[in-house]
């Protein structure tokens, strides 16, 4: 307990699935929790239940695409906590599609959310980490950003490009205290996966050594490594949590 103790983190998309789990675990450790999210109504359940488990976490309506918000609610965090220690860019869509049945609608929509989001996100809160010369940024990439998936031409071309971020941050902001890292969720039982057809999820299963979808909390608690003093000396890596599927 405590391993963030009165750290300050950002949590984009932490209304629900991996987000959710991962503000809960960062408010059990101590940090001061703000979730930003687009779904009202999502956000808003989300601090009640929290509250009901003795848990304290702040929710702000957020379109992490719109650069006027983000700004706004960046400079709240630091009105309200005077600094910003830990972002998780967490927020992600998707929109599958056969690249001959893709739109360019269904194309932007997942760039704009999943690629341009982070880099807004991440450009509005770093000055604020480079004023205190410390801080984490941990992107949320995927496995089908390392190897590809059949009818996901957008989201893997939006989770390589975290990568690339990831990797010229880490060596952009690295020598001013700040480490950058990725997290590579593979399959995880979230509401995204679980609208998938069972005998999909089932032929899934069998390519997955351990058997089984991934939990939201496998992924919080590789954030909440990643956020903690632990995790010093790593930088600029990717870290696939994905059951083994990957080998």
């Amino acid at each position: 307990m405590n391993r963030l103790k009165d750290k300050v983190a950002i949590i984009t998309g932490g209304a629900g699935g991996i987000g959710k789990a991962a503000a809960r675990r960062f408010a059990e450790e101590g940090a001061k929790v703000i979730i930003w999210d687009i779904n009202v109504e999502k956000g808003k359940k989300t601090v009640e239940e929290f509250e009901e488990e003795g848990l304290e976490v702040i929710f702000d309506h957020v379109d992490t695409v719109a650069s006027a918000a983000i700004l706004k609610a960046t400079e709240q965090v630091m009105k309200t906590h005077g600094k910003i220690d830990i972002l998780i860019n967490n927020a992600g869509i998707t929109r599958d599609a056969t690249l001959k049945k893709m739109t360019e609608e269904q194309w932007q929509q997942v760039i704009d959310v999943n690629l341009t989001g982070v880099f807004k996100c991440t450009k509005m809160v770093v000055p604020n980490m480079l004023k205190s010369g410390s801080g984490r940024i941990i992107n949320t990439s995927s496995v089908v950003g390392l190897y590809g998936n059949f009818g996901q031409t957008n989201y893997a071309a939006s989770k390589a490009g975290v990568i690339g971020m990831t990797k010229v941050w880490a060596k952009e902001f690295g020598r001013q205290g700040i480490c950058v890292n990725a997290v590579a969720p593979g399959f995880i039982a979230t509401e995204m996966v679980e609208s998938v057809p069972e005998n999909i999820i089932n032929a899934l299963k069998e390519k997955i050594p351990l058997s089984r979808l991934g939990v939201p909390e496998d992924i919080a608690n590789v954030y909440l490594f990643l956020a903690s003093d632990e995790a010093s000396y790593i930088n600029g890596t990717v870290i696939s949590v994905d059951g083994g599927i990957t080998i």
